[in-house]
């Protein structure tokens, strides 16, 4: 298996180019899948308060014996912390769960725009990475406008940027902001909930061709176009699998290939979604 490769956030913050997802796993499901993924490679681990996990990714890391400074935990706030002094509370409470000192990456979960308060908890963000207790900030499901009114406002801007991202919605204008602004997507649901993507006859094609899975085809892609994806998995095989994705590369017409479909979101639209 190939070496993971290491993205840089703008903060000087180093992100593994692939990580594990832990959603809807319960603690005691968390607690399997991380240790077992730390321990065959994986050194980047995203949760979130909503999940209802973070105590057993907690125990996870501590259980697989890799030194805390090799692992980066990702952690988001809920919606209904939303606010100054609600996110500060709300991370001690994560804190506390995971079981750790500092948390490497922090998200706001969603921005709630009806609510109107997440340049409030921006702000609260920033004074837990000046404290440094949170190594690096940024947001889920924000749109460029989100952003924007976070840098007009706070003059800090998200390291990172968690969207749904998968060959059938893959998101163009957003990631070519991001880019533009030095943000890093990371892909949640980077294999599009499975079977349809899976199945697809031409995905499959460039897997045959290539002698690797139509998971691993399409986790390429994501690679390829830069971002970071974090699959789920708490099989050992399917994580071992997931992780080997840095040996081989897809021409550009596999690359078009994975991408040519309608694009189509499956998850929340951000203007509209609220998570609490």
């Amino acid at each position: 298996m190939s070496e993971i490769p290491v993205r840089r956030l703008d903060d000087g913050t180093r992100l593994p180019a692939l990580g594990l997802g832990t959603w809807p796993l319960d603690d005691t499901q968390a607690e399997e899948a991380v240790a077992g993924a730390l321990g065959v490679g994986y050194r980047l681990i995203d949760t979130a308060t909503n999940y209802g996990n973070e105590t057993g990714v907690g125990r996870g890391v501590a259980r697989s014996g890799v030194p805390r400074e090799e692992i980066v935990i990702t952690t988001k706030l809920p919606g209904r912390h939303h606010g100054h002094e609600e996110t500060l509370a709300s991370f001690e409470e994560s804190r506390r769960r995971l079981g750790v000192d500092h948390v490497d990456l922090y998200l706001i979960h969603w921005p709630l725009p009806r609510v109107g308060k997440y340049v409030d908890s921006w702000r609260a963000m920033i004074k837990l990475r000046e404290s440094g207790l949170v190594h690096a900030i940024g947001v889920s499901n924000f749109t460029a406008e989100h952003i924007e009114r976070l840098e007009k406002e706070t003059g800090v801007l998200p390291a990172v940027n968690q969207i749904e991202l998968h060959p059938l919605f893959p998101q163009d204008e957003l990631r070519a902001f991001h880019e533009e602004k030095g943000i890093v997507t990371e892909s949640w649901s980077p294999l599009g909930r499975g079977a349809e993507l899976l199945e697809d006859a031409r995905i499959g094609a460039v897997a045959e061709e290539l002698g690797v899975t139509p998971a691993q085809v399409v986790l390429r892609w994501h690679v390829q176009l830069g971002a970071v994806p974090i699959p789920k998995s708490s099989d050992p095989d399917r994580q071992r699998a997931n992780l080997d994705v840095f040996g081989f590369t897809l021409t550009p017409d596999q690359m078009a290939a994975v991408t040519d479909r309608a694009p189509r979101r499956l998850g929340g639209d951000p203007e509209t979604h609220e998570e609490f």
